[in-house]
């Protein structure tokens, strides 16, 4: 009881604050931008398959998956799924945010080194409340040894976070630069793009910084 309701809790009020404030940055940003229909007039789904053609890839597959706004590249299986959103509306929203899943996959097919370093932390990060718990078993029966281990596990959902900024980021980059090179959009309908995707970005850094208070929490909680 003492780690749920200990004074450090204070530690993740910050993060909590910033991800409220995001989840309600990305949904206004997706509901304005999803009403203003681009003029070329090409789905979230035409516009990766066009993006993807004019990098050279021809191995990655887009989809359709279900879920609001659960837009991701699998880098395993090699597909880009799109929520219908998005798949198939031609709003600026939607071809930004498959614009910015197509970057992903871009940086997969360049081996963008940041991509590669997240995807090697997936397995241990995927696992992060279960070294929480670990750590839990650990403070309950005074073993250091266990408090240690949860903390050093947990240190890679850190590392991960960490990673996924700068590849969030430059795979929003690339998303605004193939949309104005290939001419999908107009330079005026750019800021609309980044607007999303800004907002978008604000999810990571709140996901970050909770990691990164939630692993300092462990630290002070630990004892011997």
């Amino acid at each position: 009881m003492l780690y749920l309701w200990d004074w450090t809790i204070i530690l993740l009020i910050p993060a909590v604050i910033l991800g409220i404030y995001a989840q309600a940055r990305v949904s206004a940003a997706f509901r304005k931008w999803s009403g203003v229909m681009s003029r070329r007039g090409l789905t979230g789904a035409q516009a990766a398959e066009y993006l993807l053609r004019v990098a050279g890839i021809t191995n990655v597959r887009v989809e359709m998956t279900q879920g609001l706004l659960s837009d991701h590249y699998d880098p395993i299986h090699r597909v880009l799924r799109l929520s219908p959103q998005v798949y198939h509306q031609p709003s600026l929203a939607a071809v930004g945010i498959a614009a910015h899943e197509t970057g992903h996959a871009v940086q997969h097919a360049q081996s963008y080194g940041a991509l590669a370093l997240r995807n090697a932390l997936v397995p241990m990060a995927s696992m992060g409340n279960l070294w929480i718990l670990l750590f839990f078993v650990g403070f309950l029966f005074a073993s250091p040894l266990l408090q240690n281990i949860g903390i050093a596990f947990f240190s890679a959902t850190v590392f991960f976070m960490l990673f996924t900024l700068p590849v969030e980021f430059n795979a929003s980059s690339r998303a605004l630069r193939m949309l104005g090179e290939t001419g999908i959009l107009a330079e005026d309908e750019l800021p609309a793009v980044r607007d999303v995707l800004h907002a978008a970005a604000l999810t990571y850094v709140a996901a970050a910084l909770m990691s990164i208070l939630q692993l300092l929490r462990l630290l002070m909680l630990r004892r011997e």
